[in-house]
């Protein structure tokens, strides 16, 4: 059940926003093994003026956070970052231009399914892949 933020700069067609959103989730399913319905997502644009990226870095710079149940592995997490640069790529963006942040947040810290700790819930997927 991760939560993603992507932070862009304005100027991406509707279409366009609709891929990036698709390629993270499909990077997150296939390396988090998290149900393709699990699917939490914000999408923010800033007006050029309001983010800074680094030096070197292009237009299409790319920040994603994901907050996630505290458990994966080393593996999971590298398959994501592949995952999530290799489908970035197809849409354009090159992979320098690509910052994720991951968030690991213990099963308990997450109220869920009407304000149940998720370590009391049966999640229907493992979190430890």
């Amino acid at each position: 059940m991760p939560l993603i933020r992507v932070e862009i700069r304005e100027g991406w067609s509707r279409a366009e926003k609709a891929q990036l959103l698709h390629a993270i989730h499909a990077a997150a399913v296939a390396a988090l093994k998290i149900p393709d319905e699990d699917r939490t997502q914000i999408l923010t644009e800033h007006p050029a003026d309001a983010f800074e990226v680094p030096p070197g870095k292009g237009d299409r710079f790319t920040l994603i956070q994901v907050t996630m149940f505290a458990g994966r592995s080393l593996a999971a997490k590298r398959g994501l970052y592949r995952a999530v640069v290799s489908n970035l790529g197809r849409l354009g963006i090159p992979p320098s231009d690509v910052l994720i942040v991951l968030h690991e947040v213990a099963l308990e810290n997450w109220g869920i399914r009407g304000g149940t700790p998720a370590s009391d819930v049966d999640l229907g997927f493992e979190v430890g892949v």
